[in-house]
C-alpha cells in the first residue's frame, strides 16, 4: 500500500520585477508577471514503512517539494495524497513563536501536528529531555541558536510518533552528539516500518537511510531509482563538473572541530606503508600497500567501525573500504584508553598515474555518524610506461592451434 502518492505535480511561482506590479495587475487586469516553473511533471510513490531520499543540486527544487507534500506549498497543479499523521522538519524555526518559549512553542507545534493536549503534556518531558534544552526551556525561541532551533524541532516532530516524516537538511546544523541521537531515533523510526522522506547533500546518508532516491535537475525527475544507484550516478555527475584544487595542504586532519567529550574516539595517525612496514610516499603500480589508521578510545565500552578511502582530492572519493559490513573485523567494545591500530592491505595498486590522499575515518556502532577524518600525506604514483589512469593486473596466454 502506497503511504504516498504524487500524481503529475506542477509547481510555479510569479516573478514580479517590481512591487507595485502585483497592484498593477490586479486593477489593468493584464499580466505584468513572469512565470518561474519549479516543479514539473514530478510523479512517484513511496510504499508503506520505505524511506525515500531526494537529492540534487542547490536550486533544483527540493525544498519545494518537501514544502509540498506536508501542505505549507500549494501545488500549481497535479495530487499528493498521503495517508497518515505527518511530522516535518523543514527550514530553521518553521512552526515556531519567536516570541514563545521554547515549552509553549511545544505545545504550539504539536497541536499543528494534531496532537491533542493530553497527549502533548503527557510527551513534554521526554521531548525536553531528548532535546537537552532543560535550562533554556521556558527562554523564548528567538533566543536560541540554529542548533537548539533543530533540537526541539525534531524532538517534537519525531516524539508524537507521526506515520510519515519529513525531514529537509535540518539536521547538518546540529553538534556530533546530536547528530548521533537523530540517526539513531531514525533508524528506530524505519525499524517501526514508518514511512519517512529525507532530502540531504550527505551522500552516504541518503545511501544509508532510504531506500529509493530521487535526483531532480531543474525542477524535473532525473532519475528514480534504487538509493545507491541514483547517488552514484549523482556523484558522477558532480565529480564531472568539479575544479580540482591540488597541494599538499590538503593533507591535513578534517577534525569536525566537536569537543573530545562529545566523540568517543580520536584519531592519531592515517598512513600508507609498504608490505615491511615502512612509510611511503610513493607507490609503484601493482604493488602491494596497506593502509594503517591509529585511533585512542575516549570512552568505555565503546564500539567503533573504521573505514578507508583514496581520495583524488577532498571531494572526490576513487575508492572506498568500509568496516562497516564485515563481521570479521573487530568493532569493540573497547576501553577507554586503548589504543587501536586498524590496517588494510590493498593487493595490486591499480592506479598507473597521478597522486591521491588516503582518509582514514572513525564511526559510531550504527556506521551512518563519523566521529573524526583524517587524511594522509599524498602519495605519488612513480612513472611508468603504458597508456590510461589504470593497470590491471592479468595472466596472459598464448595458444597455437
Amino acid at each position: 500500500m502506497h503511504s504516498i502518492s504524487v500524481d503529475n505535480l506542477n509547481k510555479d511561482f510569479r516573478i514580479y520585477e517590481r512591487p507595485q506590479d502585483r497592484l498593477l495587475e490586479l486593477i489593468l487586469r493584464k499580466p505584468r508577471h513572469r512565470v518561474f516553473h519549479v516543479l514539473q511533471d514530478i510523479s512517484f510513490n513511496v510504499l508503506e514503512g520505505r524511506s525515500l531520499g531526494i537529492i540534487g543540486d542547490n536550486g533544483a527544487g527540493k525544498s519545494t517539494l518537501m514544502k509540498c507534500l506536508v501542505g505549507t506549498l500549494q501545488p500549481s497543479s497535479g495530487a499528493i495524497d498521503i495517508r497518515g499523521q505527518v511530522a516535518a522538519l523543514l527550514e530553521l524555526g518553521a512552526g515556531f513563536h519567536p516570541e514563545f518559549s521554547g515549552r509553549r512553542n511545544i505545545y504550539l507545534n504539536a497541536s499543528l501536528l494534531g496532537v491533542p493536549d493530553d497527549d502533548i503534556e503527557k510527551l513534554e518531558n521526554d521531548i525536553i529531555e531528548f532535546s537537552e534544552l532543560q535550562d533554556f526551556i521556558d527562554q523564548p525561541v528567538k533566543t536560541y541558536s540554529s542548533g537548539m532551533y533543530v533540537r526541539l524541532a525534531f524532538s517534537i516532530a519525531t516524539m508524537v510518533r507521526p506515520d510519515v516524516l519529513v525531514i529537509d537538511e535540518a539536521l547538518s546544523v546540529g553538534d556530533i552528539a546530536f547528530q548521533k541521537k537523530c540517526v539513531q531515533r531514525m533508524n528506530e523510526f524505519r525499524q517501526q516500518q514508518k514511512t519517512m522522506v529525507f532530502c540531504s547533500h550527505s551522500m552516504y546518508h541518503v545511501q544509508e537511510l532510504c531506500d529509493t532516491a530521487i535526483w531532480l535537475e531543474k525542477g524535473r525527475i532525473r532519475e528514480i531509482g534504487k538509493s545507491e544507484d541514483v547517488v552514484a550516478n549523482y556523484e558522477d555527475y558532480c565529480n564531472s563538473r568539479r575544479v580540482y584544487t591540488k597541494g599538499e595542504e590538503h593533507a591535513r586532519s578534517h577534525d569536525t572541530a566537536t569537543p573530545e567529550s562529545a566523540k568517543d574516539c580520536r584519531i592519531i595517525h592515517t598512513l600508507v606503508k609498504n608490505m615491511d612496514g615502512e612509510v611511503i610516499d610513493t607507490v609503484a603500480p601493482l604493488q602491494d600497500i596497506v593502509l594503517e589508521l591509529k585511533a585512542e578510545i575516549l570512552n568505555d565500552n565503546v564500539n567503533c567501525y573504521f573505514g578507508f578511502a583514496l581520495m583524488k582530492d577532498l571531494e572526490e572519493v576513487l575508492s572506498s573500504y568500509l568496516a562497516t559490513d564485515r563481521p570479521d573485523v573487530e568493532s569493540g567494545p573497547f576501553r577507554k584508553g586503548e589504543i587501536i591500530t586498524v590496517r588494510v592491505t590493498l593487493r595490486s595498486m591499480c592506479m598507473r598515474v597521478g597522486s591521491f590522499h588516503v582518509l582514514g575515518g572513525v564511526a559510531d556502532s550504527s556506521g551512518l555518524l563519523w566521529y573524526e577524518t583524517r587524511l594522509s600525506k599524498e602519495v605519488k604514483i612513480q612513472a611508468n610506461k603504458g597508456l590510461g589512469a589504470f593497470v590491471m593486473n592479468a595472466d596472459w596466454s598464448v595458444i597455437r592451434d
